[in-house]
């Protein structure tokens, strides 16, 4: 019987907990809303004391969101650091449930976590150096380079490069540290504080997406020289706008202006752009595969 392995997709917004072993095997899932720490931590770990109470899980993976500390024999290892969401800064995640549950954990952020689910079941198998970008209440990123999950002084956020603004957008931006960041022109709140009405009830003609378009090709186009990615898979709610996938492709070849001759970005870019083949089950299935990945499994 193949091991049974717990995800965790700690998200800002809502945790999704499943237990399994992929995406053709998801034998419970949960979902509810991200509130104070106490009662979010508890809610994960009831379930999965219900759930796998009688079959003893090999590992539990949580996807955070962040910034985290993911260094292994770090004292504050498993925490959710530096947030600016309320209520959670310094929160002890990752030993809290390894305490409750007494089983391992893998911990990573909720990107690396969803390209790694990418790349075990999804849009980046058989790559070895790709990006994961999730564009949504925030914006985040995480990478994949030559089989190996990016992680540095402390792990990639890609969501806040720092973006020239567009000459005619006199929009300041609304991240709290840097204003217009990637994150701070083109997340979803963004969207939302810039025309006044949430990000899915605009037109697909709208004029917000064609500026929408131009900073993510901005950001991405500074991914791809630095990383020199495969591939990149763009995921989150913004990115279920669908006519935002072919603007932003335009964009990024007019922006690399034929500086990078690969064939992948000259004229196969509806390949080399894409959305996650997971879909929104990406971030608790890049979860378990946190987990397996774990135990060598």
């Amino acid at each position: 019987m193949a091991d049974l392995f717990g995800g965790i997709e700690a998200g800002g917004t809502k945790f999704v907990c499943a237990v399994g072993t992929g995406p053709d095997d998801i034998r419970s899932e949960t979902r509810f809303p991200t509130t104070d720490p106490q009662d979010t931590i508890a809610r994960a770990i009831a379930f999965f004391q219900y759930e796998a109470g009688s079959v003893p899980l090999a590992a539990i993976g949580i996807a955070s969101f962040g910034p985290i500390d993911s260094h292994p024999g770090s004292p504050t290892w498993g925490h959710i650091t530096s947030t600016p969401k309320s209520g959670w800064a310094q929160t002890d995640l990752a030993s809290a449930v390894a305490r409750a549950l007494a089983v391992p954990i893998a911990f990573d952020t909720d990107v690396n976590g969803a390209a790694l689910g990418e790349y075990r079941w999804g849009a980046a198998q058989c790559l070895e150096t790709f990006v994961y970008l999730t564009v949504g209440t925030g914006i985040g990123g995480g990478a994949m380079v030559e089989g190996r999950l990016l992680h540095g002084l402390v792990h990639p956020e890609m969501g806040h490069m720092l973006i020239a603004r567009r000459e005619d957008d006199e929009y300041s931006g609304r991240c709290p540290f840097h204003g217009s960041c990637l994150e701070g022109l083109a997340s979803g709140p963004a969207l939302e504080e810039r025309w006044g009405a949430k990000a899915e009830s605009l037109d697909p003609d709208h004029p917000a997406w064609e500026l929408e378009a131009h900073y993510l090709a901005l950001g991405l186009a500074n991914l791809i020289c630095a990383i020199s990615a495969q591939r990149i898979i763009l995921g989150g709610g913004v990115m279920e706008q669908l006519q935002l996938f072919p603007l932003v492709r335009d964009k990024v070849r007019a922006l690399l202006n034929g500086y990078i001759q690969a064939p992948a970005i000259t004229e196969e870019n509806d390949r080399f752009i894409v959305p996650p083949s997971l879909g929104s089950r990406a971030g608790v299935l890049g979860a378990i595969a946190l987990a397996e990945r774990s135990v060598g499994a």
